[in-house]
Order: structure tokens, then C-alpha cells, then sequence
């Protein structure tokens, strides 16, 4: 059900200060319920405002986190949760990485915001990620290019707890409407792939992990 993706939230989930969006909200969680698809809606720091039953499903395994729950914030889940390589494959290549780059866009957006500053100063804790962001990040862009860096329409890998998908990809596509735009939000479908079209000959996908599932982030 919307709004109770993850444990228990951190902080207060973001909430629309007029009558008429939270009403907008209320029917979009209905429409967003009916998607198949793992579906979220966040905002500008990646505070999740609403996520469907599928999101919950591809993510209810992983472990309590007192900061970094899939349904709290997915940038935080994405570069902080020990469990993250569990479920996102490729961790470091094709998570990581990308959604540093957007991290580091909205910091040139929002620079003052006390949610991004938050992350930030947990990055730089990590040395490793911390290097990574300050100086992997720019070669990355530069070696893989800038429409390597977009949500929209990338194809990357995920481990699915129900066996019918198990090991495969997903296509993430932004479909967010102009009323969400508008309000700040952003929509991510995560359309899942069949095995026969996430690898040439249905193969299996291999991906790097480190203790307790999670990728190793490099300095690249």
C-alpha cells in the first residue's frame, strides 16, 4: 500500500501543503497501486512520498536501517544500505555511480538544502565514497558519457525475492505528470524484464558483492 513502503521513517515523510494536492496525492496513489511494476514517487532529496505494493515486494527483504530504508529515502538506500547489492545488481556500476551523479546535480540545484547536506557529510565520512564522489565521479562521466548518468530508459540489473523474475533487468522510466513536476516530485517505474530479454540467450547475470551482499564502491 502507498505510504508504508519500508520500516519505520527517520523523519516525517514530505507531505503537500494545499487541500488540493494532497488530494492529487491520495488518487495517485490509487493509479500507482495498480501498476505491476516497483513504482515510487520521491522529491528532490529522494524522500519517498509514495511507492506501491510491487516497490514493497522487490525490497522487503533487506534489513532495518535506522537511515536508509528503500521507502524512507532511495538515494540513501541506494549508497548506504548494506543490503542494496542484494537486490540492486551491478551495485557500483550501475546504481551507485548514477545516482551519485544525480546527487551531485541536485546539490548544484539546492545547495542549502539541510537533507542534501545530511547525505553529503555521510559521503564524505566514507573515505571511499567520498573519493569516488569528489574524484571517480567526473571520470566516470567524462569515460561513460553524460546519457550514462539518466534514469530515464536505462536498463540495469536487479535480484527479484519472488523466483518468477529472480536474477534480471529492469528499465527504469521516468513518467512523471506535470502536476507531480510541479510540486517537485519525481515518478520511477522499475519495468521488469523476463529472462529470455534481460541477456542474449537468457544467460544469468553475474554481479560483484562484498560482505553482507553489498557492492564494493570504488574510487574509480
Amino acid at each position: 500500500m502507498a505510504y508504508q513502503a519500508g520500516s519505520q521513517r527517520s523523519q516525517p515523510r514530505p507531505v503537500p501543503e494545499t487541500v488540493e494536492a494532497q488530494a492529487y496525492l491520495q488518487d495517485y496513489a490509487a493509479l500507482l497501486e495498480a501498476v505491476q511494476f516497483p513504482s515510487v514517487v520521491f522529491d528532490h532529496r529522494w524522500d519517498v512520498v509514495l511507492s506501491n505494493a510491487a516497490f514493497e515486494t522487490l525490497f522487503g527483504g533487506v534489513g532495518a536501517h535506522p537511515t536508509a530504508m528503500p521507502g524512507d529515502n532511495f538515494l540513501r538506500f541506494v549508497l548506504f544500505h548494506p543490503d542494496a547489492g542484494t537486490v540492486l545488481g551491478e551495485h557500483e556500476s550501475s546504481w551507485c555511480l548514477p545516482m551519485l551523479a544525480h546527487f551531485a546535480a541536485a546539490v548544484e540545484r539546492h545547495g542549502q538544502d539541510r537533507g542534501l547536506q545530511s547525505i553529503r557529510r555521510e559521503i564524505a565520512q566514507d573515505p571511499i565514497m567520498d573519493a569516488a564522489f569528489r574524484h571517480g565521479l567526473p571520470h566516470w562521466i567524462r569515460a561513460v558519457g553524460p546519457d550514462a548518468v539518466e534514469h530515464d530508459g536505462a536498463v540495469r540489473p536487479l535480484v527479484h525475492p519472488d523466483p518468477r523474475w529472480g536474477r534480471t533487468d529492469c528499465r527504469i522510466v521516468d513518467d512523471t505528470p506535470k502536476t507531480l513536476r510541479d510540486m517537485g516530485y519525481t515518478r520511477m517505474t522499475l519495468v521488469l524484464r523476463d529472462a529470455a530479454r534481460s541477456m542474449p540467450g537468457g544467460g544469468p547475470r553475474k554481479s560483484r558483492t562484498t560482505r553482507n551482499g553489498a557492492a564494493e564502491l570504488r574510487a574509480v
